[in-house]
């Protein structure tokens, strides 16, 4: 079968290749999927760099999420059958065909299209879990950047679904006009000289209890500079790629407090983990939930794809086809 391979950690630009390999089997627990389609995430990307928190072995296939048919089942496997279109977080899925753990696939209902459901698990659940995590009580303000992002817009709906407010922050103009676009309100550009006075307006002057940092750099000082005494700024990812930076004036007057995030290392319990994937099925399934995608590669155009998701002003995700 094909499948994207790399042997070296990288510019995934440069050291994705394809390659032919045997057909894998599923054993205990476990299914084979034909894959359909794989979204292409910055962990991926950061995975294949070696720069990410775990590092595969090598030679490995990319890929930690898709969506596809069950193509065989392994022992033991009952809730499953041939036949059967499933989606979830997985690993090696760029690839025609791929293993998952049969306990983390999932069932697509027919109205969730394979755009919405190869990406329905690894941004969507993680913005569930970072509201879950920053504990926000209803009618409370939170305030994020890089808020155009698809965590930072799946953030914003499902906090404001929660009952809390969102100021939204951006870089330049254009990113405000984008996101009123799409319904988003309480955006604001801190390219803008009077951005926190806006900040103000907005919130009427109400604390500004948690913030969502995926910036790194100079973000979680920004949010702190308008966050209230006692906030809480989670750190979730780092688009700037510099070391966080932060002022002992915040920290100490305002005693606030700045953690990490790591899906993958979630507090979450497996419950409450699987309570959201439901709700996230169901919303997809009601059409409330909409994941968008920019562009279709095949397996044997990877490094393209990989160039294609680093670019600005993308309107959705990059996606492998199998």
């Amino acid at each position: 079968m094909r499948s994207v391979l790399y042997t070296e950690f990288g510019d995934p630009t440069r050291v994705l290749t394809l390659a032919e390999r045997d057909l894998p089997q599923p054993g205990k627990g476990e299914a084979r999927v034909r894959m359909a389609m794989s979204p292409i995430h910055n962990h991926d990307l950061s995975t294949i760099a070696g720069t990410y928190g775990i590092k595969p072995e090598l030679p490995a296939v990319p890929g930690t999420e898709a969506v596809g048919v069950v193509d065989a089942l392994g022992e033991g496997v009952t809730h499953l059958k041939v036949g059967q279109r499933v989606m979830g977080g997985t690993t090696k899925a760029w690839a025609e065909y791929y293993i998952g753990q049969a306990a983390r696939l999932f069932a697509v209902p027919d109205s969730v299209g394979d755009e919405t459901a190869c990406q329905l698990i690894s941004m969507p659940l993680s913005a569930k879990m970072l509201l879950a995590d920053l504990d926000v009580p209803t009618g409370s303000w939170i305030i994020q950047n890089a808020a155009n992002g698809a965590v930072g817009k799946l953030f914003n709906q499902f906090a404001t679904e929660h009952g809390a407010h969102v100021v939204n922050l951006v870089r330049g103009d254009a990113r405000v006009a984008e996101m009123a676009a799409l319904g988003i309100a309480n955006t604001v550009s801190t390219e803008s000289d009077d951005w926190r006075e806006q900040v103000k307006a907005i919130t009427g002057g109400a604390p500004i209890i948690r913030g969502l940092d995926s910036v790194g750099g100079d973000g979680p000082e920004a949010l702190l500079s308008v966050a209230a005494e006692y906030s809480e700024i989670i750190s979730f990812g780092n688009l700037s790629g510099r070391p966080i930076k932060l002022s002992s004036a915040n920290l100490l007057f305002k005693q606030a407090s700045v953690r990490g995030f790591w899906g993958a290392r979630s507090r979450a319990t497996p419950e409450a983990i699987g309570g959201m994937i439901g709700e996230l099925v169901q919303s997809a399934a009601r059409g409330h939930l909409v994941l968008a995608v920019d562009g279709v590669f095949d397996l044997a155009d990877a490094k393209d794809a990989a160039k294609a998701s680093g670019e600005p002003g993308r309107k959705g995700k990059v996606v492998i086809r199998g």
